[in-house]
């Protein structure tokens, strides 16, 4: 079963039609129904408000056809077409449909349309969470004309220099040198591992050996914490002291 939910928006002029989708969508547990809307124009209103990922979208209707609204979706808002025209077929995948249903379609044949949703929804899911986590893991630099992949365990902390960076490793007692500015990398690291607290320092925080007033020792080296950067240091150690 999904373990997902995907949200949905049923578009059709027909009133009988509609209340069929939504019976369909009702019965199915991985989908959230947003709203039905008897045309296009309405729907395009409602997703300005409330974006959703998936539209049951009909093509013959009157002002804007369900083709014309389809290329004008945000990329991320998926469709499965519903139509009693097939002529409309291929152009239906031009645009990238997920599927396409004719009418009259029974749930059999609308539940196989929504399975194939969910398994690109769920595709797309798992590629983020990817990423995601590769982005937590390493780094890649440049230095010396050679891109370097920096595992972020092994970071103590990063130094900077006017336009530099130094990365300073465990067990690497030369600092990697890189061309970076602190504020750029910063935006790439992960808030939960690593923590601005100096203009020229961001460290890694499972890695400080000791706190000593307005410094940081880290294998050896001390770290001044600044005023700027003090506040959110503190709350870093008040919300880890096991006196809190």
């Amino acid at each position: 079963m999904s373990n997902i939910k995907i949200t949905c928006v049923i578009v059709d002029d027909e009133p009988m039609a509609l209340n069929l989708v939504e019976s369909y969508v009702q019965k199915t547990p991985f989908l959230e129904l947003k709203q039905k809307c008897s045309s296009a124009i309405e729907a395009m209103e409602f997703i300005k408000n409330e974006p959703v990922d998936l539209l049951f979208l009909d093509i013959q209707m009157p002002d804007l056809t369900g083709l014309e609204f389809s290329k004008m979706l945000p990329k991320e808002t998926r469709v499965v077409f519903t139509t009693a025209f097939d002529q409309y077929a291929l152009e239906g995948f031009k645009v990238e449909a997920l599927d396409y249903l004719l009418k009259p379609f029974d749930y059999a044949e609308f539940l196989a349309a929504a399975n194939k949703a969910n398994t690109w929804f769920e595709l797309k899911k798992g590629k983020q969470q990817n990423v995601v986590s590769e982005a937590k893991e390493f780094l890649f630099v440049k230095s010396e004309y050679k891109q370097l992949r920096i595992k972020l365990a092994d970071v103590l902390y990063f130094e900077g220099l006017k336009d530099y960076i130094k990365i300073w490793l465990k067990d690497n007692p030369k600092a990697i040198l890189t061309l970076m500015s602190l504020k750029s990398l910063e935006a790439e690291l992960p808030e939960t591992q690593f923590m601005r607290v100096h203009r020229s320092f961001i460290v890694a925080l499972k890695n400080i050996d000791v706190i000593e007033r307005s410094q940081i020792i880290i294998n050896k080296q001390r770290i001044t914490v600044s005023e700027q950067y003090k506040p959110k240091f503190l709350e870093f150690i008040n919300s880890n002291s096991l006196n809190s």
